[in-house]
C-alpha cells in the first residue's frame, strides 16, 4: 500500500499537477473552489463586498425583499443574512425600510450606490476569467458539463432563488425599467 502524498508545499522543481493527481476528487474540488473564492473576494474587496454579499445585491435587483426571503434564496440562516445585510447597510449599498403593509416587517432595498457597486464589481467576465484560468475552451466546456451534472445530483432549496436572480442579473425588475430605478446602463 502506498503512502498518501504530503499536503505541504511542493519541493522546488516538483510537478504540482503530479502531486494534485494524488488528491481525492473532493479535496481537488474544494481546494479549487476555495482558491477561486479567495481571488474573487480580493477583487470584490475594492467595493467592500465579498462572495456572500454580492449575490444579495443581485437578488435585490428584482425589488425589495425581506431578510427572511434573502436568507432562503441564498441558502443561509437568517442570522447569517442579518450580518450580510448589516455590512451592506454600513456600505450604503442597501437600506432597510418599513414594509408598506406590515409595521413589524422591514424590506431590504438596493440603493443607487449598491446598484453601481454591483454593476462595477459583479462583472461576470471577470468572475469567469478567474474561474477558468489555465483551461482551454474544450476543458472549460468539459468542466461546465461535469459541474452541471454534479449540481443537478445535489439539488438545494436555494438553487431556484439564486438562479432566477442570476440568469439575467442586469435585466430590469418585473413591473419597471432600469430608468424607473435610477440606473443608466447604456
Amino acid at each position: 500500500m502506498s503512502e498518501p502524498a504530503a499536503s505541504g508545499p511542493a519541493a522546488p522543481g516538483a510537478d504540482p499537477v503530479a502531486r494534485f493527481n494524488q488528491w481525492p476528487t473532493g479535496r481537488l474540488i474544494s481546494a479549487a473552489a476555495r482558491r477561486i473564492e479567495r481571488d474573487w473576494n480580493a477583487h470584490l474587496s475594492g467595493w467592500d463586498l465579498n462572495h456572500a454579499s454580492l449575490p444579495v445585491l443581485f437578488l435585490l435587483l428584482r425589488g425589495p425583499r425581506s431578510q427572511h426571503e434573502l436568507a432562503q434564496a441564498s441558502g443561509v440562516t437568517e442570522q447569517t443574512m442579518s450580518r450580510i445585510v448589516a455590512r451592506l447597510e454600513r456600505s450604503a449599498y442597501v437600506d432597510r425600510l418599513p414594509h408598506a403593509h406590515d409595521r413589524r416587517r422591514h424590506d431590504v432595498v438596493l440603493t443607487a450606490s449598491g446598484r453601481a457597486a454591483l454593476f462595477e464589481a459583479g462583472d461576470p467576465q471577470v468572475a469567469e476569467e478567474m474561474s477558468i484560468r489555465g483551461l482551454d475552451p474544450d476543458q472549460v466546456e468539459q468542466l461546465r458539463g461535469l459541474l452541471t451534472v454534479m449540481l443537478a445530483q445535489r439539488p438545494h432549496a436555494s438553487d431556484a432563488g439564486l438562479t432566477d436572480a442570476l440568469d439575467h442579473p442586469f435585466a430590469a425588475p418585473p413591473g419597471g425599467s432600469d430608468a424607473d430605478h435610477g440606473a443608466d446602463h447604456g
